[in-house]
């Protein structure tokens, strides 16, 4: 990840409506930073001292399990919020982050967003509504696996691993070791999760090759989804 130098967000704030959040006094304290597809931006255990702001780009959110196995959380899109929890708790971060496509971010310290926190409610309110946002999205993940089958939740987090605009998936998730926590976080057996892609490929919805997946029909995968997506 890599500071912006001179860098314009004015078309952020419009693009985003964020221009009230920001007095202008405070504007010049903004930061923006760029990554690219693969980086890891932020690791368990960091401690963070700035809010980011993903403005482009796809991130993941990740954890490992005691025995070294990588977990995905959930994936982001723009406009989502790194660092909201650990500057409300104090606490290091919690889930790792890795970009999925190259991005941008915003920036603010933590010292600069505890000046404004006491001048300006629109922060505040905000935040409370990102971290509501949280709270919903993890009770709907929950419903998922405790209402969908797996043919629904697997579509739905094909979707959401999926590149913009091109229904290409080359990462890591599809390898047989992550398939099997794959399997174990979708509530499902890993020959189970096979057989279903094996019908996905069968139902022309994937293309199956060499451990990446191709999705072929994305509207029909999306219909498969019921308008979920782990995000």
């Amino acid at each position: 990840m890599k500071e912006i130098q001179d860098a314009q967000p004015d078309r952020y704030f419009n693009e985003f409506e964020l221009a009230d959040l920001f007095p202008a006094d405070f504007r010049r304290n903004i930061k923006m930073y760029s990554f690219e597809k693969g980086d890891v931006l932020f690791s368990t255990g960091e401690e963070l001292d700035e809010l980011y702001f993903l403005l482009e780009g796809k991130i993941k959110i990740f954890t490992h399990t005691p025995e070294g196995k990588l977990l995905i959380n959930r994936f982001k899109r723009p406009l989502a919020l790194i660092g909201d929890v650990e500057y409300s708790k104090g606490t290091p971060v919690l889930n790792s982050v890795e970009a999925v496509t190259d991005g941008v971010f915003l920036s603010l310290s933590f010292e600069d967003l505890a000046k404004l926190e006491k001048c300006h409610p629109a922060i505040m309110r905000f935040l409370f509504d990102t971290v509501a946002h949280k709270f919903y999205t993890e009770m709907h993940i929950t419903s998922m696996h405790m209402l969908y089958p797996v043919e629904v939740r697997l579509a739905s987090y094909l979707l959401s691993i999926s590149e913009a605009g091109e229904g290409t998936m080359f990462h890591q998730e599809m390898h047989t070791s992550n398939l099997m926590e794959l399997a174990e976080w979708i509530g499902t057996s890993y020959r189970h999760l096979n057989r279903v892609l094996k019908k996905m490929a069968t139902d022309d919805l994937i293309e199956r090759v060499n451990g990446s997946i191709t999705i072929k029909n994305l509207e029909k995968l999306s219909i498969l989804a019921k308008g979920n997506i782990y995000e």
